[in-house]
């Protein structure tokens, strides 16, 4: 086992190049960008072990993406980013005792994600005293009794939160919120509540499940599948084989999108033979590039014209059997969209009525529609709203409830779903507290919580001191960098529970903690044996994860050991449960599951067979609907235009294809032709002629918004890229900058990252040291300079060329 704190580079932003953005995804390529890390990091053995073992029945699951898994699987279950996340977890190389004691927090903190990253596993215990600018090695004995003498000390409860990651698995999140609500508090504000939160709401209201009401196999059934406002490729790039299995059965496909992307265009599968090669497989038969904001009119206009068909021909369009049993609305509905304005939906959405009509003729040549999304829709000020919309489209035509066909939000970590399903939810209803009451004896607290955005507002503000993170990198994650660091620093104790070094272990309040944990990929042993842990993907299917490879250090506790000696630390005798035999036997915590969880009855049993098991779904397995009415509510919704002032443009945050979540792999971005950083926008070369600015210039980004506060990144590449008009692109963390704390879509409080107003300042050329101008030469441009267009571009829009960039319809 190496222990060894290597030299790592910082990226040199100058060394940048820019590239032709790749026409498709995956291919030979991608298995030689999966195993070079993995060989590289973990060598042949621990590769072996690891990439064999991931996403099979008997093996663990992935820790990135949640996308499901086939009841077939083959030898080689995973893709490209789920190899990273694998390397990066299961590195032999750990952090040497030594590195506390050379490296202040004050030097940590100039570091970059990668570089923190890249020194290695944590392996001990680390405290950071009040006054010190260092973190020492502690006993784990000695961490619980400095956390829990800090929460027994405080005025109230609910002046400590508690966040999740969606990396914690079912076990160890059920017991993290028991102990939580028995200390006594429902501050649990979890990933989710930055991902997709506007989805539960949504559909919660609608259709009575914030869940997928697909399958896996659904999508290789379905007759059409409309993706919108996410990246596949990058991603979750497994649903690519999905997509490849519709389109071979005869299914059609449409991107709707404001970049083009690698994986939407063509997919070469590595594991056959035409994706090794041959040309692969065309996956979107239309895309339309839609500019930021617009979803929601354009699903209205979808509905409309789904309504005007059947009022051409009454009778045959609509799913009246299934609308008279199961819904409720239509009429209502009918009304709002007759007053839909089709110059407001155009202006909205970018797009042109050709192309909104060929979009419509699919929907209603289809019988069965899967449509799904990600954080391009749920990160929109009208995010509820929109999802609502997609709910309206899909129940005009009975596409709920059948096979091939329903509503699909794509969960981007590996248990986010799971652990809401476990009670990590600042907001879990009264049914679930009473459970917890009823197989606990005690009464757990009945008054909201904060979620994530309110946490940090509250620790900014001084109402919450204590802040504990099992996993993730809020710091990082969350909008509004400024904000959220100066509430960070504000708080008395931070305490995180992580496997590696973040940037959220180096902004800290007076008093920090880390506490190592052991990665999904290891074997946890514990009194009665191996231990497993389970998780559900975005399906709600439920299935077992066990550890193949030796833990990098013999000190490390599991999560459930963690939360378990926390709380016993915490609570004492307080409340009547067994926190030691939770540690002992992960099957104590299940039984208790079993018993307060609907729809995880048996759950001992059920997690053994082959595969797992999948969660009831109402509105999937017997259009049966949990909403005050008992059946599926038509909704109607505003439509509210997206006011970007001349001169300014839409900026939307996103990953690089070397990236998970806050996770910096590398400073590559294959597929959009980045290489060697990322401090880069992308801004449609059209947008460039009217600004005045050139591709490659160095620019400023101010985010404008009028509450007085300056969000600024400084010398930014620009990069012209084929993104919709008027739309920009930068990636993330880097860019939460310029989101401010209250810029959230209605209800669900998700922060606003792909709706930013922006504009691009160009930086002065620096004078040369003999007084002259000195050039920039910053980026390689490889490709670049002035964009080349199409001739006779729909309604006067200039279009890249097609080999930059899709023209707005067909291939």
């Amino acid at each position: 086992m190496t222990r060894n704190n290597p030299e790592v580079e910082e990226a040199d932003e100058n060394d940048l190049e820019v590239e032709k953005p790749k026409s498709w995804a995956a291919g030979i390529p991608g298995v030689v960008h999966s195993m070079q890390p993995a060989l590289k990091h973990m060598g042949v053995d621990r590769s072996r072990k690891t990439l064999l073992a991931m996403n099979q029945k008997d093996g663990f699951d992935c820790m990135s993406c949640a996308w499901p898994d086939p009841d077939h699987r083959k030898p080689f279950e995973y893709c490209e980013n789920g190899a990273k996340a694998v390397t990066w977890e299961a590195t032999p190389v750990t952090i040497a005792t030594e590195f506390w004691a050379e490296h202040t927090v004050e030097e940590l903190r100039g570091r970059s994600e990668y570089w923190l990253g890249m020194q290695g596993r944590l392996t001990e215990p680390v405290y950071k005293p009040a006054g010190a600018d260092h973190y020492i090695p502690v006993s784990w004995d000695d961490a619980f009794k400095i956390i829990a003498a800090k929460l027994n000390g405080l005025d109230s409860p609910d002046e400590a939160a508690f966040y999740t990651s969606g990396r914690t698995s079912n076990e160890a999140a059920f017991a993290y919120q028991l102990f939580v609500r028995a200390y006594g508090t429902n501050n649990l504000p979890d990933c989710s509540n930055m991902c997709h939160e506007s989805s539960g709401w949504a559909m919660g209201q609608t259709i009575g499940v914030g869940k997928a009401t697909v399958k896996y196999d659904d999508f290789g059934k379905a007759d059409l599948i409309i993706i919108m406002g996410q990246n596949p490729g990058t991603n979750h790039p497994r649903m690519l084989t999905a997509l490849e299995e519709c389109k071979e059965n005869g299914g059609e496909i449409v991107a709707v999108n404001p970049l083009p992307e690698a994986g939407l265009r063509r997919y070469k599968n590595p594991q056959k033979v035409k994706g090794i090669i041959g040309h692969g497989t065309e996956i979107a038969d239309q895309f339309l590039q839609i500019r930021l904001g617009g979803d929601m009119a354009l699903l209205q206009a979808l509905s409309k014209r789904v309504l005007d068909a059947e009022a051409a021909n009454p009778g045959t369009v609509l799913d009246h059997e299934f609308i008279q049993a199961h819904c409720e609305g239509l009429e209502e509905l009918k009304a709002h969209l007759d007053k839909l304005d089709e110059r407001a939906v155009l202006e909205a959405t970018g797009l042109r009525t050709e192309e909104i009509d060929e979009l419509a003729a699919r929907y209603l040549k289809a019988d069965k529609v899967i449509i799904t999304w990600a954080m391009g829709l749920t990160q929109q000020k009208k995010a509820v709203s929109t999802i609502k919309e997609i709910i309206n489209l899909l129940l005009l035509r009975g596409n709920i409830g059948k096979p091939g066909a329903g509503a699909s939000p794509i969960r981007g970590h590996s248990n986010v779903q799971g652990d809401r399903t476990m009670g990590i939810w600042e907001q879990m209803p009264p049914s679930f507290l009473d459970s917890i009451q009823a197989e606990f004896g005690f009464d757990p607290p009945r008054e909201h919580g904060v979620d994530a955005v309110q946490a940090i507002a509250k620790m900014r503000d001084g109402g919450i001191k204590v802040f504990i993170a099992l996993g993730g990198n809020l710091v990082a994650a969350i909008s509004d960098t400024a904000a959220a660091e100066e509430a960070m620093e504000n708080t008395e104790m931070i305490v995180q529970i992580s496997t590696k070094l973040n940037r959220s272990h180096t902004v800290i309040g007076k008093e920090a903690l880390i506490l190592p944990t052991m990665g999904r990929t290891e074997i946890d042993r514990q009194a009665s044996g191996e231990q497993f842990v389970s998780v559900e993907d975005t399906v709600s299917a439920v299935h077992p994860s066990w550890g193949h490879v030796e833990p990098v250090a013999p000190g490390l506790l599991s999560e459930v050991a963690i939360v378990s000696r926390l709380a016993r630390a915490v609570l004492g005798d307080k409340v009547n449960v067994d926190w030691a035999g939770f540690e002992q036997d992960y099957d104590k915590i299940r039984e208790h599951i079993s018993h307060v969880v609907v729809g995880c009855e048996n759950y001992n049993q059920r997690i053994r067979q082959e595969g797992g098991f999948m969660l009831a779904n109402g509105p999937r397995d017997s259009r049966t609907f949990n909403t005050p009415t008992g059946k599926a509510m038509f909704s109607t919704n505003d439509l509210e235009a997206l006011d970007c002032p001349p001169g300014r443009l839409i900026l939307q945050t996103l990953r690089s294809h070397d990236q998970f979540n806050t996770t910096i792999y590398g400073y590559n971005d294959r597929y959009r032709g980045i290489k060697k950083g990322r401090h880069v926008v992308f801004v449609n070369p059209q947008d460039l002629v009217l600004l005045g600015i050139h591709d490659g210039d160095l620019v400023d980004v101010h985010g404008e918004y009028d509450d007085g506060r300056e969000r600024v990144l400084r010398k930014f590449r620009v990069v012209a890229y084929p993104t919709a008009q008027g739309c920009a692109a930068a990636y993330y963390p880097e860019a939460n900058v310029l989101v401010p704390l209250d810029s959230v879509a209605e209800l669900s409080n998700t922060p606003a990252s792909k709706q930013v107003i922006v504009r691009l300042e160009p930086v002065p050329e620096e004078p040369s040291p003999d007084g002259g101008k000195q050039e920039d030469t910053g980026a390689k441009t490889l490709v670049g300079g002035k964009a080349p267009e199409v001739a006779n571009a729909p309604s006067g829009r200039k279009t890249p060329d097609p080999e930059v960039g899709w023209t707005g319809t067909g291939q």
